[in-house]
């Protein structure tokens, strides 16, 4: 298992329906920020969207979010849900994913990252080379 990286499935739903929609969520701990969840489309295609873990950490607590992300838990339903609205230039998604699953995946990247000590693990350097290297 790869101590650097975790990467989770997970079978998530539009909101108020039952139609699945694939997701791949992703965590480095070189890039300790941020969450990436990918989400298929049409087919193979994969939509990306990369956003603050500690927005991720926010959304089970409450409402949060400004942008194109934003996230609030939901536990009026028959089980609690983590509710995800997306938005871009090319549309607009509300989705749901189980809270206890969002849970555990946040848990596995604490394990290679604890809350709070993400800038101990930035390498700082190697944005600046990547960044004068274009």
């Amino acid at each position: 298992m790869n101590r650097d990286a975790q990467h989770s499935e997970q079978l998530i739903s539009l909101y108020g329906g039952s139609t699945p929609v694939r997701s791949r969520w992703s965590y480095r701990a070189a890039e300790p920020f941020t969450v990436v969840a990918a989400f298929q489309t049409d087919g193979d295609k994969w939509v990306e969207w990369v956003f603050g873990r500690d927005l991720l950490v926010e959304g089970l607590l409450g409402p949060a979010g400004e942008g194109d992300v934003r996230l609030s838990p939901d536990f009026t339903a028959d089980r609690p849900v983590l509710v995800m609205e997306i938005e871009s230039p090319d549309g607009h998604a509300l989705l749901e994913m189980d809270f206890g699953a969002v849970e555990d995946f946040l848990q596995v990247t604490a394990d290679l990252v604890p809350l709070g000590a993400e800038s101990d693990f930035f390498d700082v350097d190697a944005l600046i080379e990547e960044i004068t290297n274009v």
